[in-house]
């Protein structure tokens, strides 16, 4: 197929890169010079504009910072929407609010556009090896048509309902992700001040009924674990302002819903300290610091 890429950040270029791999003739466009840059040394053609990029694309694909950025990149005079040819398949593979992403797929639709909401889950590693998972929002027929090209980047391609139901899926799991992440910090920590060997305890809690994916995959205790971000500093991993970020499009969420989040709401708290601490670059497993540090 011919595809957009647009936004060849961090998680965007190796997705553009697995495209490539895959045989898809790619034309990639950000506003970041070095990222578009990268972008062609891997193979894309190099489009100077949103609607430059999108002319003769049959499928766009966009992953972008945030809810704003989607607007502006798919709703403006200019954008995506207004530009694409007809018939055109849209996936946007960025975090958002839900509501934002089922306004932009009503304005694609009412322009004759296919659009799913498909947010990843497995960072820059996951993207460099193309083993995604992609939880898709949109129609069964939507789903459908975008299936193959989401294959090409990931190996999990999950239908989750209607429109926005992949922003759903990541909020909510990422909500779920940053309260684990929260008590496996605190539980190490209180093991370790009170005189137990991390390491040991670990292997406690992960043949026992503390286990979760921060304990036995991600461990944030420094020494325990090695090939995880405790283990280089908490260099590269999913950054804690991306971890603030979708925490608060969770709480967001959770309000117009009318949801009490108790803990959701206390683990975006936790995480904007951390932030304000000067730690908003590192892996969101560096928040053990929090509890380190005192």
């Amino acid at each position: 197929m011919r595809v957009a890429f647009i936004g060849v950040g961090h998680m965007g270029l190796p997705m553009c890169a697995n495209l490539l791999k895959a045989g898809h003739a790619v034309t990639a466009y950000d506003l970041v010079a070095a990222h578009l840059d990268r972008a062609v040394a891997a193979g894309a053609a190099r489009a100077t504009s949103v609607a430059d990029c999108v002319a003769q694309a049959e499928a766009v694909v966009t992953m972008l910072p945030s809810s704003p950025h989607v607007r502006s990149v798919y709703c403006g005079e200019s954008g995506v929407i207004a530009r694409a040819a007809r018939g055109a398949l849209l996936v946007d593979c960025s975090t958002i609010d839900p509501q934002v992403a089922r306004e932009v797929a009503f304005d694609s639709l009412a322009r004759g556009l296919t659009m799913v909401d498909a947010p990843v889950s497995g960072g820059t590693a996951g993207a460099q090896a193309g083993t995604l998972t992609f939880m898709v929002g949109g129609s069964a027929k939507e789903f459908e048509a975008a299936r193959p090209l989401l294959a090409c980047m990931g190996t999990n391609v999950v239908h989750c309902g209607a429109s926005g139901n992949g922003q759903v899926a990541k909020i909510c799991n990422n909500m779920m992700l940053a309260a684990g992440m929260i008590a496996t910090s605190e539980a190490m920590t209180l093991a370790a001040r009170l005189g137990m060997d991390p390491t040991v305890f670990a292997g406690i809690v992960n043949a026992s009924s503390g286990r979760c994916w921060s304990s036995d995959t991600y461990n944030p205790y420094p020494g325990v674990m090695e090939g995880v971000p405790a283990a280089r500093g908490y260099s590269g991993g999913f950054g804690t302002d991306l971890m603030l970020k979708d925490l608060s499009l969770a709480t967001e969420a959770a309000r117009v819903a009318r949801v009490p989040v108790l803990l959701g709401a206390v683990a975006q708290q936790v995480y904007q300290k951390h932030s304000a601490d000067g730690h908003g670059a590192e892996d969101f497993s560096s928040v053990i610091l929090q509890y380190l540090k005192t």
